[in-house]
């Protein structure tokens, strides 16, 4: 289980009074395997930590093919970026991989400590940029590595809970069939 509190506390900038008074005003959520955080086409009002569990990231093509494109693990957080900026429907989908654990911050919240805290707006902007730089790493990944390279990548960063994510979610993600993350998994050993 990964701690809210200790989070907030590698940002020395925050003050230990303000990240109590936060921590004491986020709302508990336990969600269950295959259980949404949110759908597609409903708007975002909310952020949340994850506290345990693993979650993953999709959206629908045309053709309404899932396509995975992010898992989040404890210690992270989850929303609908875009939706929760602009108000609109999301297009994405946030669904519980295992049984989960979070930690709800509201909409309202987020918009009260930006604008009574300097600390806290300092904070969101970090978070932001941090997610952008995610987004162009994982756009990099996919338009320049191949397949094995995405997983090993996983398999680094992520080795505890990469047995927990179904193969045709991997699958998905890694941009491949099952069938030649089979041959990958194969060819690494794992």
């Amino acid at each position: 289980m990964y701690d809210l509190k200790t989070y907030f506390q590698q940002f020395s900038f925050l003050p230990e009074k303000e990240i109590d008074e936060q921590v004491e005003k986020v709302i508990p959520k336990k969600l269950s395997k295959d259980e949404f955080f949110l759908s597609e086409g409903s708007v975002c009002d909310k952020v949340a930590f994850v506290k345990s569990g693993i979650f993953r990231s999709f959206y629908h093509t045309s053709t309404e093919e899932q396509i995975t494109y992010c898992f989040r693990f404890p210690g992270t957080f989850i929303t609908g970026y875009s939706s929760l900026l602009t108000g609109e429907p999301t297009r994405e989908n946030l669904q519980a991989l295992t049984d989960a654990e979070l930690l709800v911050i509201p909409k309202e919240e987020i918009t009260r400590l930006e604008n009574t805290s300097a600390s806290w707006l300092r904070f969101f902007k970090m978070v932001a940029e941090y997610e952008y730089i995610e987004l162009e790493r994982r756009i990099f990944l996919l338009q320049k590595e191949s397949a094995e390279f995405k997983y090993r990548e996983l398999m680094e960063k992520s080795p505890n809970y990469l047995q927990e994510i179904p193969l045709h979610h991997l699958a998905s993600y890694l941009g491949i069939t099952q069938r030649h993350l089979s041959r990958i998994r194969k060819n690494i050993g794992n």
